[in-house]
This record gives structure tokens, sequence and C-alpha cells, in this order.
């Protein structure tokens, strides 16, 4: 006996895919930046130094005085003079006086009134060391300022981002199929 041959064919179903990538652009615009920096304020305050010169002293060791001072002076040697005068007047007087008691008082009023004053001998630095004075108060300079900050305005743009989704599409490219074949 003899059995029948079966005989199975058979393809596989092929399926083909399309894709379309999807495409997304994205782009961030820079931030609009605006920057202003106000200048700083600067001052400065100084005071003048002074310097003073004292050279009275001086002045007055070479003999170069004022007529105030001048006067003063002279007035002050002529009053010194007739008090000296009076004074001595008044002791010769007194010596005159007592002449009947004996004694040489007539060659020592002579004597007195003849006696010229040496002069003392030696170098006289003129003027006299330390005459001149100075003082001086030095300058100040004062400085201040003050800063200012910048001005910053940012406007940040938002950025911008487009999309178009992709794409799968299928198909059958070839459809599966079964074939049979019965052989006797």
């Amino acid at each position: 006996m003899e059995f029948p041959k079966i005989q199975i064919q058979t393809n596989r179903a092929i399926l083909g895919l399309n894709i379309e990538k999807p495409k997304q652009l994205i782009e961030q615009p820079k931030a609009d930046l605006q920057i202003q920096q106000p200048a700083a304020i600067l001052s400065i305050e100084t005071t003048k130094g002074q310097l003073q010169i004292d050279s009275s002293q001086a002045r007055r060791d070479l003999g170069l005085i004022g007529p105030l001072e001048s006067t003063r002076n002279y007035a002050e040697k002529g009053k010194q003079a007739v008090l000296d005068g009076i004074a001595r007047r008044a002791s010769q007087g007194q010596q005159l006086k007592s002449i009947d008691k004996g004694g040489n008082a007539l060659a020592s009023i002579i004597a007195q009134n003849t006696n010229v004053e040496k002069k003392p001998l030696g170098i006289k630095f003129v003027p006299s060391v330390n005459s001149v004075k100075t003082s001086y108060t030095p300058a100040s300079v004062d400085i201040s300022f003050q800063t200012n900050k910048p001005i910053i305005d940012a406007t940040i743009n938002k950025p911008i981002h487009d999309y178009q989704p992709g794409k799968v599409t299928g198909e059958m490219l070839q459809n599966p199929t079964i074939k049979i074949d019965v052989q006797m």
C-alpha cells in the first residue's frame, strides 16, 4: 500500500518598512544685552601749605627796624640817658657838698666825666644765629570718590523649536503562501 505524499511549500511574508526620520530644529537666539556704565564721581580738595618766615630779629640785628620800633627805642634810650644824667649829677653834687671834709672830690668828678668807655674787640656775627624763625604747615589733599553701579538690561529670547515627527509605514512586499500538493 502506498500512502499519498503530501508536499507543503511555504513562502514567507516579506514586510517592508518605509521610515521617514523625524526633523527637529532648535535655535537659541542670543539675548539682547545693553550695558551702561555711569562715570564715577571724583572729588579732590586741597588746602595750601603755608610757610611763614619771621626775619624781624635778623633785621633788628642788622639795624633795619621799622619807624615805630625805632622811635620807641630812641625814646627809651633818651629816657635812660636823662635818668643816668640826673643820678650822676646828684652823685657829683653830694661829692661837691662834702668837699670841705677833705678828699679829692674835684679830681674824682673830672675822672668820671673824662673816662671813655672802652669797646670790646671781637668778631660779632650779624645777624645772630637762629634769628630767622620759620614754621611750615603742610598742604593736605582730601580725595573722595563715589562709584556708580553699571546699568544692565538683559532681554532673554526664547528658543525657536520646530519639530516634525517621523513616520513609519509598513507594506507587504510578499504575501505569505502555502502550497500543498498531494501525490499519489
